[in-house]
């Protein structure tokens, strides 16, 4: 029995820093894998240089390609070229909805004296409409809320007239909003 009950000495356990992608969220030798490869080369580059220069040199490429046969190293040069293509091409996709995205505000009269503000097309600009909402309540010292449309948005209905100035707000607080981009509607309630 004796013989069973040998000492060990301890493990010893060592924890392993794992460095995550800024851009992907993924580590750095799986960002090839995303969409966002050329990003995710550009912060890598620019916040762990040693890594980049391990994973992504013109040394560390040829020999991970030199294990591979002709064909296959021309595949993996089209392969590349083609994820290279469908990443610009979503680059630009976004860039034109960007341009093409307009946010209204709408001056709605409720009854009588009473006005409520609408805005619609904030989500667009990748701003966060519960946040914004509350931003707008902060500022205008007023109820501030995010809406369902019947057509499938949400917009943010702030109570009060506030309109002018709410255009003025989003200009300063929020700089991915184009001055040209915002539009303002007055409608009048129908008798």
């Amino acid at each position: 029995m004796a013989d069973t009950e040998q000492s060990e000495a301890p493990v010893e356990l060592q924890s392993r820093n794992v460095i995550y992608c800024g851009v992907c969220t993924l580590p750095p030798e799986y960002c090839e894998y995303g969409g966002t490869v050329k990003k995710c080369q550009e912060w890598l580059e620019k916040h762990h240089p040693d890594m980049y220069a391990r994973i992504w040199s013109p040394e560390a490429l040829e020999a991970a390609t030199a294990a591979l046969s002709i064909d296959a190293q021309k595949r993996a040069a089209k392969d590349a070229q083609k994820k290279a293509a469908k990443a610009e091409a979503a680059e630009q996709k976004q860039a034109n909805k960007l341009a093409s995205s307009v946010v209204t505000i709408k001056r709605i009269e409720r009854n009588k004296k009473k006005f409520v503000t609408a805005v619609i097309g904030l989500e667009a600009f990748g701003l966060d409409l519960k946040k914004v909402a509350k931003d707008f309540g902060k500022k205008f010292a007023t109820g501030s809320s995010v809406t369902k449309l019947p057509s499938g948005g949400e917009e943010i209905v702030v109570q009060g007239d506030v309109s002018d100035e709410l255009e003025e707000f989003i200009l300063e607080k929020y700089k991915d909003v184009p001055e040209d981009n915002i539009e303002l509607v007055d409608d009048k309630k129908k008798k």
